[in-house]
């Protein structure tokens, strides 16, 4: 499954200026993909004033994002502040070729940045079937909680959209490295670049990680689309080979809002 990685600077609080910048990204490189990543709050930034951003799932940039999708002939998934029924989600969508969307709304809320006090958290794990790959998407903080990721569904993809900022960059790249090893699955991070409103920098490091803890693609710091291969045979002979998942402990996991 061929993959697309964007990284890229995020205007702050404008939808507006975000879908035209990433537009270009997305329509300026000709390499045929089927599966197109952006970072966490990709048309605001990490913001904490959700009523100034939010949309609805029949807003502007779900609309935007089904037009290229199709357009592009490819998925594209990545994570926009939602307002469904007197609430605000950090909510990832994910939209196929055809337009048809699944989402998952971020679990584990950013109580460090008070993300909790104005977003409300999701419940269930998602896992989207696409071009024979099982793939689990979450959002930046979740990738610090390996309970809730755990490979109990027998995915092949964890993917993590995110907004980590610079100074805990080191805790990014070990905890990618380890949920893709622990899980026997491939893991790709889509982190951002650049300097939010509120002085935070971000240096990126979008990477992508085998089942084994290899480097497919090691961790970037420039505003780039970075392609990249998965393989699925060679995923699924290594499990054949090494059935570590086969000893993992069976537990039940019970999900509850703080």
């Amino acid at each position: 499954m061929k993959t697309a990685l964007i990284q890229t600077s995020l205007i702050w609080e404008n939808p507006t200026e975000n879908r035209s910048h990433l537009a270009q990204k997305i329509t300026g490189f000709m390499e045929d993909v089927d599966l197109i990543i952006l970072p966490e709050m990709f048309s605001s930034g990490f913001t904490m004033n959700p009523k100034i951003v939010a949309e609805t799932m029949n807003g502007e940039t779900v609309a935007w994002i089904q037009h290229l999708a199709k357009a592009k002939n490819c998925a594209i998934t990545g994570s926009l502040v939602i307002e469904e029924k007197g609430k605000f989600y950090n909510r990832l969508v994910f939209v196929f070729p055809n337009g048809d969307i699944q989402h998952y709304d971020k679990r584990h809320l950013f109580t460090l940045a008070g993300e909790d006090k104005v977003y409300s958290a999701g419940k269930d794990k998602l896992i989207v079937e696409y071009k024979g790959f099982k793939i689990c998407p979450l959002i930046c903080y979740d990738l610090r909680f390996p309970v809730f990721s755990r490979n109990v569904e027998n995915y092949d993809v964890l993917l993590y959209v995110a907004n980590w900022p610079k100074i805990r960059t080191n805790a990014w790249d070990i905890l990618l490295k380890a949920r893709a090893v622990e899980n026997m699955s491939y893991a790709i991070g889509v982190n951002r670049i650049g300097t939010d409103n509120n002085n935070h920098d971000y240096i990126g490091h979008s990477q992508a990680v085998d089942f084994l803890g290899n480097y497919i693609l090691e961790p970037q710091e420039t505003d780039s689309v970075f392609i990249i291969d998965l393989d699925k045979e060679k995923l699924l002979e290594t499990r054949k080979k090494l059935a570590f998942l086969d000893d993992k402990d069976n537990f039940k996991l019970e999900t509850h809002n703080p």
